[in-house]
């Protein structure tokens, strides 16, 4: 596995002025930029790419949207340099009307994950008082927690901190985990 995937503690950013598409920095817990995205502006479909740095030289993960416009939308997650498909990100539409909610599937299609939204009450509070209350994700594995990611409290930027410090079996690709992050600062942004 790519080293740069093998960290715990990730902080992934949006940059503030893109001229064409999101362009989305990824550091590791010391600040060092460990990771570059980038979503291509202009397109039916999401196409988003994440690359070893800012040069987009090596692309690593590819995500890309299933159809054009669904509530429902899921997004296949594929290993750019082998074309082995990780997985897919199903956003599960009606329950993220009141509270986001996406379903992480593995390569067969199987449901092995859910990334959810704090709480029904915190999530009603962003949606229709403020945008001001920073989201928090739980992601969970057969039950448990595995992860969490927490939003920095700034409504110009996204930025998403994600700590997979409670899964020490490695039951989460990162890959798949980091790919769920940089859909929920883009593809969240913009729907909820």
């Amino acid at each position: 596995m790519n080293p740069k995937f093998t960290h715990t503690q990730y902080l992934v950013r949006k940059q503030i002025m893109s001229l064409a598409g999101a362009n989305i920095d990824i550091f590791d817990s010391s600040g060092q930029p460990v990771l570059f995205s980038k979503m291509k502006a202009f397109k039916l479909k999401e196409d988003i790419r994440l690359f070893a740095d800012d040069s987009m030289q090596d692309e690593l993960i590819s995500i890309q949207a299933r159809s054009v416009i669904d509530f429902s939308a899921t997004y296949d997650v594929v290993d750019s340099a082998t074309g082995e498909r990780l997985g897919s990100l199903r956003r599960k539409g009606m329950k993220s009307m009141l509270k986001d909610e996406w379903a992480i599937m593995d390569a067969r299609e199987t449901e092995i994950g859910l990334i959810k939204e704090d709480s029904a009450l915190m999530a009603l509070l962003r949606r229709f008082l403020t945008n001001l209350i920073p989201q928090k994700f739980h992601v969970e594995m057969g039950g448990e927690r595995v992860a969490l990611f927490k939003q920095d409290l700034n409504p110009f930027v996204g930025k998403l901190n994600l700590d997979f410090g409670l899964d020490t079996d490695n039951r989460l690709d990162r890959r798949l985990g980091l790919a769920a992050a940089v859909l929920l600062v883009v593809i969240e942004r913009q729907q909820g």
